[in-house]
């Protein structure tokens, strides 16, 4: 049995959860759409992580332009950086490395310095299982089964102020890794199928019916004086923007796919100003062992999605900008040589990339070590230059104003890369 002081003790509607199709009491979304606003939390620093789940060929994304050695060893798959009639080829960017052409759309933003790219990036545990090594790269523990929060829910925790409703968002079907923890985060598919829901109180209002409505009117009056004020305010301001139909600013292209569907969300909470610091979405598709292709191809029609959904997402931010760092990951990287399927097998080292307005932009960042076959790991792959918590930590780190490294990442004892300007 519900009663008022049990509501008020568990948090009563202070929780968000997620109902299929907006599922939930209809008359606690009225509340939240009728309360008055007082407040917003106002602008904060904001960090967008993209997973790369299926682990992205770093070598056909950013590829070194004087190895000769790929395209002997990639012969259907390299691509050239000379221009030839009729022909695709990589973009160069001036630093001795090609853009695969499917990226074009990232080429803006790299030649005015607002991206990034570190390579030779990933792992250093051997796994080449997708399942372990996004375990490890999510939890930021490589190696360490069992590590019971993830890298992101760690940071959260190091913010320093009470979070908002809307501080830690993935936009996924699930919470992901990252996110698992003490530090409370949301994951929805869709802000559309955001409802306000007592937490676990579902059945008991649906038998309880009129009475359960009658608990809430009694009970929603000292709620809103207290932290569930915020919550009734984050929430009605997106149920106002999803009211009057989000529209993109000028110039900002989504593509159409649910990659830049999410990001498209993101960007309307960030310009909102609920609260959000942590944002979370993924992109599928990049394990490429057959037909990965070239200028076309599976690896292509991914690329293209991803620059596409991130360039039209900065472009929407419009003056938040400055408060916003995109950092991709993918597990590991692919095998230098292709396999008889036309595509390539799980390998080591990959790339990222980074975007931001105070990024080191227009550079290839890290120590990239070359193809000779004396260099690379287990005589087959890319070597992991940079640990991927060097990265982690200095976007972290710098943009977030994260100091403690060990908490982010227990066990680690390296340094950062260093990626913003100075």
């Amino acid at each position: 049995m519900w009663t008022r002081r049990a509501l008020l003790k568990s948090g009563g509607i202070a929780l968000f959860s997620i109902g299929v199709g907006g599922a939930g009491p209809s008359f606690l979304r009225r509340a939240a759409w009728a309360a008055t606003p007082r407040r917003t939390p106002g602008r904060r620093k904001v960090l967008v992580t993209i997973f790369q789940r299926g682990a992205m060929d770093g070598l056909a994304a950013v590829s070194p332009l004087a190895e000769r050695q790929l395209k002997k060893l990639r012969p259907r798959l390299a691509m050239s950086g000379a221009r030839r009639a009729g022909e695709e080829s990589l973009i160069d960017l001036g630093v001795e490395f090609g853009l695969h052409p499917a990226f074009g759309a990232f080429e803006p933003l790299w030649k005015e310095g607002l991206l990034g790219i570190v390579h030779a990036v990933g792992s250093p545990d051997p796994t080449r299982s997708h399942f372990d090594a996004q375990d490890y790269m999510e939890t930021g523990t490589p190696g360490r089964k069992g590590t019971p929060s993830g890298w992101l829910n760690r940071v959260c925790g190091k913010l320093g102020h009470e979070p908002t409703p809307f501080q830690a968002v993935s936009l996924s079907p699930a919470l992901p890794r990252s996110l698992y923890g003490p530090a409370p985060a949301l994951a929805v598919r869709n802000l559309a199928d955001l409802s306000l829901q007592v937490p676990g109180a579902l059945g008991a209002a649906e038998a309880a019916g009129e009475g359960f409505e009658a608990l809430y009117r009694e009970a929603s009056r000292d709620l809103l004086r207290g932290t569930a004020q915020e919550s009734f305010e984050a929430l009605q301001v997106v149920e106002r923007l999803r009211q009057e139909g989000y529209r993109p600013a000028s110039g900002a292209d989504y593509p159409r796919s649910p990659l830049s569907a999410r990001l498209q969300q993101i960007a309307m909470l960030i310009k909102a100003d609920v609260g959000l610091e942590v944002a979370f979405t993924e992109s599928g598709g990049w394990d490429t062992h057959v037909q990965q292709g070239s200028a076309a191809g599976s690896f292509a029609q991914r690329a293209r999605d991803l620059a596409g959904s991130m360039a039209a997402f900065w472009r929407d931010l419009g003056t938040h900008r400055d408060d916003v760092v995109v950092l991709t990951m993918t597990e590991f990287g692919r095998t230098v040589k292709e396999n008889g399927s036309g595509g390539t097998d799980h390998g080591h080292g990959s790339c990222l990339f980074v975007l931001g307005s105070e990024i080191d932009g227009g550079k290839v960042h890290g120590d990239f070590p070359g193809l000779d076959p004396r260099v690379l790991y287990e005589g087959r792959d890319l070597p992991v230059t940079t640990d991927f918590r060097a990265v982690f930590s200095e976007v972290a780190g710098h943009h977030l104003g994260i100091g403690d490294d060990a908490a982010m990442f227990p066990g680690w004892q390296g340094s950062r890369l260093p990626l913003f300007k100075t």
